[in-house]
């Protein structure tokens, strides 16, 4: 019998019912969780910061993610960083010259991020607290595939972003390769994806994205990622990504929002 769907925050939704749909969580043996649960982030808020712990991967597309934001172009220029955590694209971007404004559902990783300059709003992506055309840039960050609604997660985001600013994000492909990758492969090796903290049946369909984003009057340009080769085998002092030509597993995206005649 198929298990029962719930919605939560961030219109995430987790998996309930048969106890093959929960996962243990790494470092709390005797907890069990279901896929996509928000709440394995408080489990895991110890390790946000272990360059070399479960959210490896996640520092080193924070990287690559900050290599798209431009400097910004004004005084008091705005970065919405839309289900920060606990504020790994800080070091990215302190230097750009941004207010950067953090939401996340998940007070413990608010707290951490504050402590990397990150001014925290405890929010919802689906429904931002935000005044329309506030942001001078919008990045969503390994979010949309934790979402039970992509249109209005990418409407949000669009709505908050003003003329001629800049969308950036990066997520999961909703395809076959990227659910093999991505969860059945990442969640068994070092270094990898937290254990279940994907639900692949929310993997994002890539013409669906661009079409949101078109509806929000952002153009958006994808290519893909990859850990390289020697961070895989542990060769490297940290993970890191490389752009790749395929967008069916991980891949980022970035745009500018179109200004009105």
């Amino acid at each position: 019998m198929a298990a029962a769907r719930d919605l939560g925050a961030h219109g995430v939704r987790t998996r309930t019912g048969s106890i093959a749909d929960c996962v243990r969580v790494d470092g709390v043996p005797s907890l069990a969780r279901a896929r996509n649960d928000p709440a394995q982030y408080d489990d895991l808020a110890h390790v946000w910061w272990d360059l070399s712990g479960p959210f490896a991967l996640l520092h080193a597309i924070a990287e690559a993610r900050g290599a798209l934001i431009p400097r910004a172009q004004r005084p008091d220029a705005v970065l919405v960083d839309l289900a920060c955590g606990a504020g790994l694209l800080a070091p990215h971007v302190r230097h750009l010259g941004y207010r950067h404004v953090g939401l996340d559902i998940t007070a413990s990783a608010l707290r951490l991020a504050k402590m990397h300059d990150v001014h925290p709003v405890r929010a919802d992506v689906l429904a931002l607290p935000l005044p329309d055309g506030i942001a001078d840039v919008v990045v969503a960050g390994e979010i949309l595939e934790h979402v039970t609604d992509l249109q209005q997660a990418v409407a949000e985001a669009t709505r908050v972003l003003r003329p001629g600013g800049t969308l950036v994000l990066d997520t999961l492909a909703d395809t076959r390769l990227s659910r093999v990758l991505a969860v059945h492969i990442a969640e068994r090796i070092p270094g990898g994806a937290p254990k279940g903290i994907h639900d692949p049946a929310l993997f994002v369909n890539r013409a669906g994205l661009r079409a949101a984003c078109a509806d929000g009057g952002v153009a958006i340009e994808l290519h893909g990622l990859r850990p390289t080769l020697a961070a895989l085998l542990r060769r490297q002092d940290k993970m890191r990504v490389v752009r790749t030509w395929s967008t069916a597993v991980l891949f980022q995206g970035h745009g500018v929002k179109e200004v009105p005649r």
